[in-house]
């Protein structure tokens, strides 16, 4: 039995077609360097150092305005606090940095897109069987008999 109920309309006569909320944003890998360094007036962790260059390579960071880099250097004050031992800002930094589409899952609520890093070229098309049978015709005219 394959489901309850009639079976959908086709989707050129639905009355609802609702559509997508918002468009869904598509970034690459380019490893550009993007926005500030972090201000040197204050004493960074190394790992915090590394973190905030992390995010200046990511593939988010070609979305990120003027604003979004002054929320994440107060992120990083967060992600600095963090590891230098006062975990009770980890739940606030976990908020934080979902909202830049840290993992698989916040890009998708984002509708953040990033190609893959080693993304390899499409495929060449498959020969038509025609094609195929003039290649393996050649392959039998050309041998020995």
């Amino acid at each position: 039995m394959a489901g309850r109920g009639p079976a959908p309309k086709p989707a050129d006569e639905r009355r609802r077609r609702n559509a997508e909320p918002t468009p869904v944003i598509e970034v690459d890998h380019d490893d550009e360097l993007r926005g500030p360094e972090l201000p040197d007036e204050f004493a960074w962790c190394a790992r915090t150092r590394q973190w905030w260059d992390l995010w200046r390579r990511s593939p988010q960071a070609q979305a990120f305005i003027d604003t979004d880099w002054d929320f994440l250097l107060d992120t990083a004050m967060l992600h600095h606090e963090f590891w230098s031992g006062n975990a009770s800002v980890a739940a606030e930094l976990r908020l934080r940095v979902a909202k830049y589409g840290a993992t698989p899952e916040d890009r998708a609520r984002l509708r953040m897109q990033v190609a893959p890093q080693d993304a390899k070229p499409a495929a060449e098309p498959r020969p038509t069987s025609s094609t195929r049978r003039s290649r393996l015709l050649k392959v039998v005219d050309g041998g020995e008999g």
